[in-house]
């Protein structure tokens, strides 16, 4: 399986010829080039057949919107937007920050979307398009992703909605990681081409410090300024000197070189630009297509490190030459072709994508962009087949369950009537004791790298909705959280970092506690007539703990004010533990005659 999988490599090569092969990319930059010249709106709709194009001009007034900081990034729900792109679901999942994009951007785009001229296009557009293409050049290209964001959001909920394909020119970035997570969550993130060009500095200039920024506001936007002439570009260029270019092309460099540090997407610090979707990257020798943000960082920053300063400019403008002779690249043109036969096909499709990235001669760097290109394609694999493979792994994981489970019956049915949870709590280095902690430990461990596949996106979009896995998830949570909590007040966790609830519950229960909230479940209309196999709160012995722990002050306390909130504590506690003991939603060891529960009721008796 690995073998098969590994020989599909070849893809981040092939589908840029792929792609160069057909006149999308072309027509796309004549659209931004008619954009550009058309007038004064700065954005074109036209119309070809079934087909509508939006085309978004590099903007001349780019200090319009950015004000002194160019690093402000405001979340994309937020009040001024009237819910313009509420059908994404920008909130962000579990820790994450909100989906954020850069305000002055955000801005221009609000600036050409409330025009009456760009509603009534787009709305002739959209009655006639069985497919769009939003384009824009530099940052043209920002607000053509933003337009396509929209565009999707405003139709998803319809039926037939059109196929909207987004292909920017050496755009900005736009966003943060949340929203890179949010287009492949949702599926979209194909939907989305950034074009760069080999030592295009606009693309990198936002991986730079706040403090890095500021220090280059002025000679950034006199940079943008020059690039958004168009036919004067090239005769200004002339004009900056090399001692300028060098400046600006070692500044870009240094941009990407601290990102490039980032390991995984789970490293990056919020507030951080990222990319989305994938990047045809570009250069002299033909281009490479890669979707994986992380490589796409590191490929930005080799790519940008084996420049020549003084291109640093001038290839900002380059892209309709870029894209012409992509149009002609073919596969026989390829140097390994002309003698040097590769020894298999992974190594055929390696070494067309670090020749086509224009890295294959650099010996210094070609090292690093061949491990830069193996994780783009290695992180992970097919999720479909981490699916399949995560479908076996939790039937082989199911007999650790089971002797859990018969643990629990053991506990329960014992003399001592501890019940399940403090007979694991108070347990002693038995060989039983000790096994049944070994197979908390392995299902955990089983949970934690699902988790960590969901982080990387290495499973389908829907595996959070998948049945098997909410079904499978609840019934551990409910059978072995109450494990982990007593693990927790056992070791005397909640001496050093507190209570579990706030401080001690791992990410996977809150997780899973998230998917079954979700999911739509029929609740049963008669009561049960015994008690539950399970406690339906896999929280509940947490909650015991501190109510323990509300009596013991209560022991103490001598300030009737503090007294008065401990008993209000304490009432609260009781009558959510009696609604759920009536409702036989708890389990048997609940209520046993030694259980925590069952001494801490008569503990609070007593206090009365």
């Amino acid at each position: 399986m690995e073998a098969i999988e590994g020989s599909l490599f070849e893809t981040s090569e092939m589908a840029a010829n792929l792609l160069a092969s057909t006149n999308i990319l072309l027509d796309s930059w004549n659209t931004c080039n008619t954009a550009n010249s058309h007038n004064s709106e700065g954005f074109v709709i036209t119309q070809n057949g079934s087909i509508g194009l939006v085309g978004f001009a590099g903007l001349k007034d780019f200090t319009q919107g950015f004000g002194s900081n160019l690093k402000d990034m405001v979340p994309l729900q937020h009040g001024e937007l009237n819910g313009l792109f509420s059908g994404l679901g920008c909130h962000g999942e579990d820790d994450e920050e909100p989906v954020m994009v850069h305000a002055g951007l955000l801005k221009l785009f609000l600036g050409v979307y409330g025009t009456s001229s760009f509603q009534s296009q787009v709305k002739t557009l959209l009655e006639k398009s069985k497919s769009i293409i939003v384009t824009g050049h530099s940052l043209g290209g920002a607000l053509a992703s933003l337009t396509a964001l929209w565009l999707l959001s405003y139709h998803q909920a319809t039926p037939t909605p059109p196929q909207v394909l987004c292909i920017t020119f050496g755009s900005p970035l736009l966003g943060n990681k949340s929203l890179s997570k949010l287009l492949l969550r949702q599926r979209w993130a194909g939907n989305f081409c950034h074009v760069v060009f080999k030592h295009d500095i606009i693309p990198r200039l936002l991986f730079a410090p706040l403090d890095s920024m500021e220090n280059h506001l002025h000679f950034f936007l006199q940079y943008l300024q020059l690039s958004s002439m168009n036919s004067q570009f090239n005769k200004l260029a002339l004009h900056v000197s090399q001692e300028m270019k060098s400046q600006l092309f070692s500044f870009a460099l240094a941009c990407t070189e601290a990102v490039a540090t980032v390991t995984n997407e789970n490293s990056v610090p919020p507030g951080l630009f990222w990319p989305f979707g994938s990047y045809l990257l570009c250069s002299e020798d033909g281009a490479i297509c890669v979707g994986n943000s992380v490589s796409v960082i590191k490929l930005l920053h080799l790519m940008m490190a084996t420049g020549d300063p003084g291109l640093c400019l001038e290839e900002h403008q380059r892209y309709g030459s870029c894209v012409e002779k992509l149009s002609f690249q073919i596969l026989m043109n390829k140097g390994f072709m002309q003698g040097k036969l590769p020894i298999s096909s992974y190594e055929a499709g390696l070494a067309l994508a670090l020749e086509s990235s224009g890295l294959a001669i650099e010996e210094s760097v070609s090292g690093q962009a061949k491990e830069c290109l193996k994780a783009a394609k290695q992180s992970g694999g097919n999720p479909n087949l981490n699916s399949a493979r995560l479908a076996i792994t939790l039937a082989k994981i199911t007999p650790h369950r089971a002797q859990i489970e018969w643990y629990k019956t053991c506990c329960d049915k014992s003399d001592d009537q501890l019940g399940y949870y403090d007979s694991f709590k108070q347990r002693q280095a038995s060989k039983r004791d000790n096994q049944v902690n070994m197979f908390r430990i392995k299902l955990a461990n089983f949970w934690d790298s699902v988790i960590t596949k969901i982080d990387n996106n290495q499973l389908p979009h829907d595996f959070r909705k998948r049945w098997k896995f909410i079904n499978a998830a609840h019934f551990y949570q409910l059978l072995v959280e109450p494990l982990d909590i007593a693990e927790y007040y056992r070791s005397g966790e909640h001496l050093r970092k507190g209570h579990y609830l706030r401080n001690g519950r791992e990410r996977r229960h809150e997780i899973f506690s998230k998917w079954w909230k979700e999911k739509e479940v029929v609740k049963e209309e008669s009561k049960r007539s015994k008690f539950a196999s399970l406690t339906q709160d896999s929280c509940f012995w947490a909650r015991v703990e501190e109510a323990r722990e509300l009596a013991e002050k209560v022991r103490t306390e001598r300030d009737s004010r503090n007294l008065a909130s401990l008993w209000q504590d304490i009432e609260g506690f009781e009558r959510y533990a009696r609604e759920l003991i009536e409702n036989m939603e708890v389990s048997c060891d609940v209520v046993a005659s030694n259980s925590s529960y069952s001494l801490w009721v008569q503990e609070v008796r007593k206090l009365r």
